[in-house]
């Protein structure tokens, strides 16, 4: 189920997120726009947090070996199913669309 987030929950609902991300939680990122096309800016790495700070107007999510840096988002998106969130889609003041994609990694 896909639902709008209301700016007022953006930090809290985002800080719960980065409270119970599961140890090896990975992402893909992919950031898309009319300007850019598609690209996959990171693909299955490990998530450390998701933050919004209202004071500078951005999300950051934190992974083990990059920052991805939304700057002045609009709107966020969470998708949840039967094992929780699964997708993020945050859309950004250039109507950027920045798809956080959610995995745990199989175990073999």
């Amino acid at each position: 189920m896909t639902e709008k987030l209301d700016k007022s929950i953006w930090k809290p609902y985002l800080d719960h997120v980065s409270k119970t991300i599961a140890a090896g939680k990975q992402v893909l990122i992919e950031v898309a726009s009319l300007a850019l096309g598609d690209q996959i800016e990171a693909e299955w790495v490990p998530v450390l947090g998701i933050v919004y700070d209202p004071k500078n107007d951005l999300v950051e999510l934190a992974l083990d070996d990059l920052d991805h840096l939304i700057h002045g988002p609009r709107e966020i998106y969470a998708d949840t199913g039967p094992v929780g969130l699964q997708s993020l889609e945050i859309i950004d003041r250039n109507d950027v669309r920045h798809i956080v994609l959610f995995k745990l990694p199989l175990s073999l």
